[in-house]
Formats: structure tokens, C-alpha cells, sequence
């Protein structure tokens, strides 16, 4: 049991730092989130946060405030699975930042089981929502090997 858990842990921390990698590729200037979507041990969606496509790629106004069509990574990673033949049912998303109340209704009705994110956002009602909502939450800070 013990290797079992320090095996998913390995793997949960590998899959963090994908998601570090992918928040790089936000143009958002105050904060750069990132998402990966894991069904079966195999990576099915990523995402990002940033504006839609078509957008400009500038995600702050000119007094540093996020504009309000700016789009939260698991919504991106989420939306994308929407576009293609897969789903999220039973899947884990690993995060940079958890959710917030909004991301956290669409990770819910997705399907995710299990949600794995490496800082708290500032307020924890998304985390508390979907812990309440019976999906497994892990947080795990440090993910250096």
C-alpha cells in the first residue's frame, strides 16, 4: 500500500510540473495558471489561462486588472475535452493554483474525481465546495524531486 501511495505521489508531482511548464505559455501578467487533465494514466487535455481565441492575447486592462472574459486554465483544459471525443468522467486534474467557486462547478459537472493543485487560491469555497461534493482533494506544495 505504502509503495502504491509514494508511486501516485511520484506521479502527482511530475504531473504538477507539466502544469508549471504549461502556465508559462500564459500571457497574463499577474498570474499564470496552468492545467492538465489525466484519464487512465494518459494526459487527454491541458490548458492555460488566457482570452479566448480570437482575442487579443492580453489578459490585463491598462490598471493591471484581469479583463472579465480572461478564461481559468481547468476551464480551458475542461473545454477542450468538451471539443473532442473524451470526457472527464473519473479523471484527475492537476493545477498550479486550485480552483475558484466559478472553475469549481465545471470541474465538478465534468466528471473529475480527484483535483491535485500545488498553491491555495486566495479563497478556499472552490476547494471547500468540491471536497464537499465528495471529490478527493490533494494539495501538495513542494514538488521538487
Amino acid at each position: 500500500m505504502d509503495q502504491q501511495l509514494s508511486k501516485q505521489n511520484k506521479y502527482d508531482k511530475a504531473y504538477l510540473r507539466l502544469a508549471e511548464s504549461w502556465a508559462k505559455l500564459s500571457q497574463c501578467n499577474r498570474k499564470q495558471v496552468g492545467a492538465i487533465i489525466v484519464k487512465d494514466e494518459i494526459i487527454i487535455s491541458d490548458g492555460f489561462n488566457g482570452t479566448p481565441a480570437g482575442f487579443d492575447n492580453c489578459c490585463e486592462n491598462e490598471e493591471g486588472l484581469t479583463h472579465w472574459y480572461v478564461l481559468h486554465a481547468e476551464a480551458n483544459a475542461i473545454l477542450k475535452v468538451a471539443k473532442s471525443t473524451n470526457n472527464c468522467k473519473g479523471a484527475t486534474l492537476y493545477l498550479t493554483h486550485s480552483p475558484c467557486r466559478d472553475c469549481s462547478k465545471l470541474v465538478l459537472q465534468s466528471g473529475i474525481k480527484r483535483v491535485v493543485y500545488k498553491e491555495a487560491y486566495k479563497d478556499p469555497a472552490g476547494i471547500d465546495f468540491l471536497r464537499n461534493a465528495g471529490l478527493e482533494m490533494v494539495h501538495i506544495n513542494q514538488i521538487d524531486e
